[in-house]
């Protein structure tokens, strides 16, 4: 009597725990921008040890209390923002209880309220920008109008960048049929860009708002 011989098992397979290659190309985006915006702030400083007097007087035009509200409001929008990533790390794309019960908060609402500090932020900064060229600050009246307005100008519009991104992924969320990893993905991922702009500006903030008070 022969025994029937069984072929081995072949032991599983695990996947490799890759990393998810948009968030991957995201940071590597922002590399690139981060040294964007190294090179405006060595113009910055180049302009202004050119010329340190006109950009004394430039700074004193500044609108300071202004300009620290709005930074203030843009931190907090990134506070706010990574609220919004943990509730979808757990995979909560909305809100559970009431609109005040903010501990029930979804990503949706979060990013929302995000959105609109951003905006806020915007607006604050077009309103100072409006201030300044009706003193005949403009982009071409003199190496300070330039750089004041080249810098704060295209953080700006990375902020309304951000502001689209915020949409979309809302908008994404609203619109899925289910709330899953690639949902998740897109959320973290632009939070990772709006924590930058963020840093950025603070950057920017010390750099052209403060720095001129101590010469």
């Amino acid at each position: 009597m022969t025994s029937a011989t069984q072929a081995p098992i072949a032991p599983a397979r695990t996947l490799p725990n890759r990393p998810n290659m948009v968030a991957v190309g995201t940071m590597v985006w922002l590399t690139s921008e981060l040294m964007f915006f190294a090179g405006l702030f060595a113009m910055y400083f180049t302009l202004r040890s050119t010329q340190p007097e006109m950009f004394a007087e430039g700074g004193a035009t500044l609108a300071i209390p202004l300009a620290t509200t709005i930074t203030v409001i843009l931190v907090a929008s990134s506070v706010t923002a990574q609220f919004g990533v943990f509730a979808a790390e757990r995979h909560q794309p909305r809100r559970t209880g009431g609109m005040f019960n903010i501990k029930g908060w979804g990503m949706v609402e979060w990013y929302i309220l995000s959105f609109i500090m951003g905006a806020v932020f915007i607006a604050g900064q077009t309103f100072e920008f409006a201030e300044l060229v009706s003193h005949g600050v403009t982009v071409s009246s003199n190496a300070f109008g330039s750089a004041f307005y080249i810098t704060t100008g295209f953080h700006g519009l990375h902020v309304v960048g951000g502001l689209i991104a915020f949409l979309f992924v809302i908008a994404r969320a609203y619109y899925s049929v289910k709330f899953t990893h690639r949902e998740a993905h897109a959320a973290v991922v632009v939070s990772y860009y709006w924590h930058f702009v963020d840093v950025v500006w603070i950057a920017l903030f010390g750099i052209v708002y403060l720095l001129p008070m101590f010469g």
